[in-house]
Order: structure tokens, then C-alpha cells, then sequence
């Protein structure tokens, strides 16, 4: 059961990467497999990096919070979850004009914020994951692959996929999240 959770969390979080992989790949149009790869590495490798971040955070403080640890990893997941179907819903439709960059849409520069920006939530996800007790290595490993190899097919499929994916992803991945969030709370409280 731990790594189909595990699982579960790597995919949700992979999802606001996902999303704008498949906005990176329309904006350029034919992506190549080199830029799949630079895409699913900048994406993949900051996914991995903010949850061990989040997990050390997590590790220091989890003797302090161990009697409300459960609740804290099921806001924290509900808050993440409910901010990604917020965002995902209540964006403005895309617009390839307004929304593509005029310079290389995959420049190193521009991954680079992109990869911070999707990884943001990874690390409150770190700290839940201290807080549940899930293997921090495990954890950190699939979420990391899980996102490189979802965002490389998102930038080869983008122009296929489009917009109505994009949304559909990170209101899924959302959904998954308060799923994880409510199972935590729920095996805490001994309810399953």
C-alpha cells in the first residue's frame, strides 16, 4: 500500500509540471526529443529536490507536532490539492498569442523558473511525507521519474494534447492529493 501511495503522490505532483510542458510544447511547435528530455529533467529533477527539502523541514520538527502530525499532512495535502483545481479552474482560457514567449520557450533561463515555480508545492509535500513516515528515498526517486518522464511526453505531445488536458490534469491531480490527504487523516483517526 506505501507505494501506491507513494505512487500517487509522485503522479499529482507531476501534474502542474505536466501542464506546462504541454504549454511548452505547443508554444514550440515540434519539439524534439532533446527538448523533451531538457524539459523532463529541469521538471523532474526540481520535484525531486523540494520534497527532500520538505522532508528534512518535516524530520526536525515531527517530534514536536507528532500528536497533530496527521492533521498537518492532510492540510497541508488538502490545501495543495484544493489550490491546484482552484488554479486549474479558474484560469483564463489559452491563448497561444498571450501565452507563448517570443524567445526559445525551453531556454535554460526560462526551465529554470518554470522548474522552481511546478516544484513549490513538492515541498509541503516533503514536509507530509516526514510527518506519514513514508521512505524519503523511495519518495524523492518516483517522484522525481515520475514527473521527468510525464513532463517529456507532455512536451511531445503538446501540440496534440492542448489545453483542455492541461486543465484536466491539475484538477486530477488535485482531486488525487486530497485523496492522499483524507487517507492519512483517516488511518490516523483509525477509521481505516
Amino acid at each position: 500500500m506505501i507505494w501506491v501511495t507513494i505512487f500517487l503522490l509522485a503522479v499529482s505532483l507531476a501534474m502542474d509540471a505536466m501542464a506546462v510542458s504541454v504549454t511548452l510544447g505547443i508554444c514550440k511547435g515540434h519539439a524534439g526529443i532533446g527538448d523533451a528530455l531538457k524539459t523532463g529533467i529541469y521538471f523532474g529533477s526540481f520535484q525531486a529536490l523540494m520534497p527532500a527539502v520538505g522532508y528534512i523541514a518535516g524530520s526536525k520538527l515531527a517530534s514536536l507536532i507528532a500528536p497533530v502530525d496527521h492533521w498537518i499532512a492532510f492540510a497541508l495535502l488538502a490545501f495543495i490539492g484544493i489550490k491546484m483545481i482552484y488554479e486549474a479552474l479558474h484560469e483564463s482560457e489559452f491563448s497561444e498569442d498571450e501565452s507563448c514567449p517570443v524567445e526559445d520557450p525551453m531556454s535554460h533561463k526560462r526551465l529554470l523558473v518554470l522548474g522552481i515555480a511546478t516544484s513549490v508545492d513538492a515541498l509541503a509535500a516533503g514536509i507530509s511525507i516526514a510527518l506519514d513516515g513514508l521512505p524519503v528515498l523511495q519518495s524523492v526517486i518516483t517522484i522525481g521519474v515520475v514527473t521527468m518522464i510525464l513532463s517529456a511526453l507532455a512536451v511531445v505531445l503538446g501540440r496534440r494534447l492542448g489545453v483542455v488536458f492541461q486543465k484536466r490534469a491539475t484538477v486530477i491531480g488535485g482531486v488525487v492529493l486530497n485523496l492522499i490527504g483524507l487517507k492519512i487523516l483517516f488511518e490516523h483517526l483509525g477509521l481505516i
